[in-house]
């Protein structure tokens, strides 16, 4: 068979997740519009007759502008670390792409010695002709794919060129895991994004999610729902008090569609428990970090 690790890199918001859901065929990381949706990398893992390919999604390149920026580093450190353990990398531009950014060398100098294949996104929006022109000039691809994650166009294009490139061996993972992660981390992104949909400007980039506590049927027979404790970590009081709305309209919000996917992820019906703490310039803080799952 062909196995092996593919790491997602690129801009911030150009698709990665998407992607990854589209060659899943199935929703198995958030998305948003919003750029740093993702914060951890994540490992999905596609099959199929002939393959196992163990998909990383990264963070996208984060500009930190204040060497107290913990979180900014760890995202970076995390872009890094998922680099290094790959056997190929598909580096994600926009379709639309007409200029190179600072983010674009920086991301040609961290690439190590193997196969990179250019995959431009969003072509159902744009002739990606001129962005793989423009990326020849700073790397050389071993392919280049244009695909369209919304209209699922390009994918088994993207899959046999993978195929073509990665080593033989044998699976890493049972064909019936789709992540490497926990039940509590699902939990805790399926929450992040909601967050992230219904907050504005940088305040949902200033908040993250703590399962603290997770029961479920699966693991207690005697109960009927799956209860699920979480404290959603502010960094100011007047954040808390944006997530929590006025009349308690915010937390609601969050609480009810958080729950309505949480149920459609798990097959449980779910109790869920939302808090809301302060925890002052937790990304400025290594310790609060570790705390929080960021290390």
């Amino acid at each position: 068979m062909k196995c092996g690790t593919v790491s997602l890199i690129g801009r911030p918001n150009v698709g990665k997740s998407s992607l990854i859901n589209a060659l899943l065929r199935t929703r198995a990381v958030i998305v948003s519009p919003k750029p740093q949706t993702t914060r951890n990398s994540i490992r999905c893992i596609y099959n199929d007759n002939d393959s196992q390919i163990v998909f990383t999604d990264t963070p996208g390149l984060y500009r930190i502008n204040n060497s107290r920026d913990k979180l900014g580093i760890f995202l970076n450190n995390a872009i890094a670390g998922a680099v290094e353990d790959s056997d190929v990398i598909l580096w994600l531009v926009d379709a639309g792409t007409r200029k190179l950014a600072q983010d674009d060398y920086e991301i040609a100098v961290m690439l190590p010695n193997v196969p990179v294949i250019l995959v431009a996104s969003k072509s159902d929006r744009s002739n990606p002709d001129l962005a793989f022109a423009l990326y020849d000039n700073i790397f050389k691809f071993t392919a280049k794919i244009s695909v369209s994650s919304r209209l699922k166009r390009g994918l088994d294009t993207l899959l046999t060129a993978l195929k073509r490139v990665l080593p033989d061996g044998t699976p890493i993972y049972d064909p019936d895991i789709l992540m490497d992660t926990t039940e509590r981390f699902v939990a805790s992104e399926i929450i992040r994004e909601k967050l992230l949909m219904l907050l504005h400007d940088e305040i949902p980039h200033r908040i993250a999610v703590v399962i603290d506590e997770y029961k479920s049927p699966d693991e207690y027979p005697e109960r009927k729902t799956l209860y699920i404790r979480a404290s959603l970590i502010a960094e100011t009081e007047g954040h808390k008090k944006i997530l929590i709305g006025s009349d308690g309209n915010m937390i609601k919000k969050i609480g009810m569609l958080s729950r309505t996917e949480l149920e459609k992820a798990t097959g449980h019906k779910v109790f869920l428990d939302l808090w809301v703490k302060v925890l002052p310039d937790w990304r400025k803080n290594q310790t609060a970090l570790k705390r929080l799952g960021y290390a």
